[in-house]
């Protein structure tokens, strides 16, 4: 898991940071990015793919992991107005960059997870399934899946018809049908196929 990182030290690089977001494919809520570079040799068992892992063995993860002084992270959030202004690519792309850009330690070297990178003088590298081939994506797109998860929460509190709690934004059977009652909120992505449908 950790081959990446230790292959970029053997290399001379010393703070590689590791890239992640969550919330691309939601009809509502923000996208939400973090950055965490993790000491030389760290381990935590379970540490993996947030889409891979249970609930409670991912929040127990995201408490070690933020707890840590040894771990520095950062996180970013672009809203849905941002999202529907300039697409969901360069929302998340944007979310990124400022999260690695807010890192309290400069990276020397940065792992994106996915096929496309956002503009920065950094050496880095694009990784496909990068959650779960770096140890550094992977701890970054546990904390930016809870943080996501925990601003969902608190548009429920605002919006509760809609269940956000149970979905966190995702177009299930159920927030389509509270859609089509309610109407979309200031919270959704108008830009998305089923809320344009709607609105139209």
């Amino acid at each position: 898991m950790a081959t990446f990182e230790k292959e970029l030290r053997q290399k001379g690089f010393k703070t590689i940071a590791g890239v992640d977001e969550a919330g691309r494919g939601p009809l509502a809520g923000p996208v939400v990015a973090a950055a965490c570079i993790l000491p030389e040799n760290y381990q935590l068992a379970g540490l993996n793919d947030s889409k891979k892992l249970t609930k409670k063995l991912r929040k127990s993860l995201y408490e070690h992991l933020i707890q840590d002084v040894d771990v520095c992270f950062s996180v970013a959030i672009v809203d849905a107005k941002t999202i529907d202004e300039i697409n969901i690519l360069q929302a998340s792309l944007l979310a990124m960059k400022n999260a690695v850009e807010a890192l309290e330690k400069s990276a020397d070297y940065i792992l994106i997870d996915g096929t496309h990178a956002f503009k920065t003088q950094t050496s880095y590298e694009c990784l496909v399934k990068g959650d779960s081939r770096s140890i550094s994506i992977a701890a970054a797109s546990i904390i930016a899946k809870e943080l996501r998860d925990e601003k969902m929460l608190e548009m429920h509190e605002s919006y509760p018809e809609y269940h956000f709690d149970e979905h966190k934004g995702y177009g299930t059977a159920k927030h389509i049908a509270a859609l089509k009652k309610h109407g979309p909120t200031p919270i959704h992505r108008k830009s998305f196929a089923p809320i344009k449908a709607l609105i139209n």
